[in-house]
Parts: C-alpha cells; structure tokens; sequence
C-alpha cells in the first residue's frame, strides 16, 4: 500500500487536535482506507480516512457531490432519531469548505467521522443478523426517496444493465484475447442458456429509485449492543437504479454460506432461513414505498444480480483478468463457477421464493 503523509492530509480537513496516527482499516477492495487518530484534550477520536480509487471511479468529484447531497438528506431524516449522528456518515469538510481535499499528487481525500459502537461483519452469522442488514438497506432507500431534484449522477454508467454485461460476454468469448474460452465451455454454455433473463427488469418498466448498488452484509454496521442495522456505509456507488438490484445483490451476497471464490461448490447454495430472512427485513422498510410490480420481482432479483456477476466474471477471465483482482491462476472463473452454482440453488426454489414473498 502507498505511502501518504497523513499529518499533512489531516491539515487539509477542520479536525482539531493533534494528529496521532493512522493504520489501515477495514476490508475494502477499491479505495485505500484508513483509521486516523487525533488527541483532541480528552479521549482519543477517530475518523476515517480514504483515497479514493480514481481508476475505478472516473468521476471523483461527481461522486463525492453525490455522497455530500445523500449524507446530508439522510441527516436531516434521522436528526429526531436517538443516537442521530451514528445513523448516517458524516463527511468532514475540507479547509476549503469541499467535501475533499487533493494533494499535490492528485490523490483525492475524503474523511468521515469515525461511529462507534458499531462495526461490519465479513460474513453473516445468523438469519437476524441478514434481518438487521436488509431492513437498514430498505430503510436505506425509503428516506432517499425524496431526494430533491436534480438526479444524482451516474458514478459508474450502465452499472446493472445486465443485457450490456452479457454483450460485453459475448465480445469477450469472440475475441478470446487470452485464448481461455475452450477452458470456459461450460460456463459459456450455461450463461448463453440464462440469457433471457437479461432484460426482464428493465422491460418491466419499474420506477428509478436512489439505490445503494453494492448491498453486500458488510456494508451495513450493526450496532454492538442491540444488533440494529445502525448506519449504511461505502456510499461510492450510490446513484440512480432499480430497488431490485440492491435486494438482488443482498440474495446474492448474504444467502449463501460458501465464499464468493469457493472451489467445493457443494458448499455453495441459496439457503432459505436466510433469503426470508431478507425479505422480511427489507420489506419491513420498504414495503411502504415500493410498487405491486416491485414486490413480485424481489425473489426474481436474486437470481438475476447472481446471473450478472457470474457473467462479469467469465468475461473477466475470457479477457485475461483486466478488472477483478485474482490471487491464483484460474481465480476468476471459480468465482464464476460459484455465481452460476448459486443461480441454479435459487432457480430450484424460486417458486417458495415467491410464496414466501406474497404472504409478507
């Protein structure tokens, strides 16, 4: 990881005090983060620090005027609540009054103030702990529901077209740069097979919604003393989408008990404690705003994010690695290997899927 001279980062910030130290934090893959340590008279404080990832985020500025409109919104909803200020991030003003500083390397700095109490799990433990998560998540989408005009911006174009992800397959196994797709026949087979539901959310003409697009478990910190889903976090992606692809995507990160890259894919299954345990959560918030329409596909949802990644993957791998970080030859078609297993544990219990979901 870089070298920063935080002391000097931390003089760009309104943080009073004594800067102390800072460590790396957390287990994020994008952006470079960091727990700062500031004397302050009394206890010790701490705030996040992070670099965010301009190769993957282009639009850096755009992103954080997102992340400033959404923190703010949120603030104001939560102000009457008990515990206000550790339900929602809260950015820490540059000097200059920008929600970010840029050094003279071109790095760009965020900070939030440190919440705690609280902390996010890498895996989920048991089904209250999913309940908790999705009702945040939903909760989540509930208060953004409002946002005042104009429309937040797209920090990633085109994130959730699934029928965009499987062309860009398709250029993928065409081209074949890295000469893997006689390696991959299986799983070609198997997303060529699947590619019919590609389109299905964006024909069903569903209402746009402010989503989160990155809802695994641990983006959500839970509250150590009562387990509550206290406050969403890693805000990045935060941007116009579908409601469906942040429940989507919470099936696919929370319901299975085996790792994303697994290679025993008997492991690998949608268990349905935890999918209900989703949806009760979620719709427990949500239930309130979201149209009939929205509702029937949730169960749908699950499958079609698993399909997504499972395809991004593949193309990934045809193409020679060039986007997902891989720790091992051949990394990113188990990962595929793993989203497909899990797409076919959902398809073979969609239609409980769907019973559960009606009754709720």
């Amino acid at each position: 990881m870089l070298k920063h001279d935080f002391r000097a980062v931390a003089r760009e910030f309104q943080i009073h005090g004594e800067f102390l130290e800072a460590v790396p934090y957390g287990s994020g893959h994008i952006n470079d983060t960091y727990c700062a340590v500031f004397d302050q008279g009394g206890p010790r404080v701490r705030y996040i620090f992070q670099r965010i990832n301009c190769h993957v985020f282009q639009q850096p500025l755009a992103l954080m005027q997102n992340i400033r409109r959404v923190t703010e919104h949120l603030a104001v909803k939560v102000a009457c609540e008990p515990d206000a200020n550790r339900r929602v991030l809260t950015l820490v003003p540059a000097r200059s009054g920008e929600a970010f500083f840029r050094d003279a390397t071109g790095n760009i700095w965020r900070v939030y103030i440190f919440i705690e109490g609280a902390r996010g799990y890498d895996a989920v433990e048991n089904p209250a702990q999913a309940f908790a998560a999705a009702r945040a998540f939903g909760q989540f989408q509930k208060m953004l529901a409002d946002l005042p005009a104009p429309c937040l911006n797209d920090t990633i174009p085109d994130f959730h077209h699934t029928p965009k992800r499987f062309a860009a397959l398709e250029r993928a196994i065409e081209a074949d740069p890295a000469n893997r797709a006689q390696l991959a026949k299986p799983e070609i087979e198997f997303a060529r097979r699947h590619q019919a539901i590609c389109g299905v959310l964006l024909d069903a003409k569903l209402p746009e919604r402010v989503t989160h697009n990155d809802t695994k478990f641990n983006n959500v910190l839970l509250d150590d003393a009562t387990g509550e889903g206290i406050c969403v976090i890693d805000l990045d992606t935060v941007m116009p989408g579908l409601a469906l692809y942040d429940f989507g995507d919470m099936v696919r990160t929370t319901t299975s008990p085996a790792k994303e890259d697994e290679r025993d894919l008997s492991k690998v299954m949608m268990q349905f404690p935890m999918f209900e345990a989703l949806a009760r959560g979620y719709l427990s918030s949500a239930a309130e705003f979201l149209a009939p329409a929205e509702k029937k596909f949730l169960p749908f949802s699950g499958k079609l994010i698993t399909f997504e990644i499972g395809i991004r993957f593949l193309t990934d791998f045809l193409a020679g690695d060039t986007y997902f970080k891989i720790h091992r030859a051949g990394h990113n078609l188990d990962r595929c290997r793993t989203q497909f297993k899990l797409v076919e544990s959902i398809e073979r219990q969609e239609d409980q899927m769907n019973k559960l979901v009606e009754t709720i």
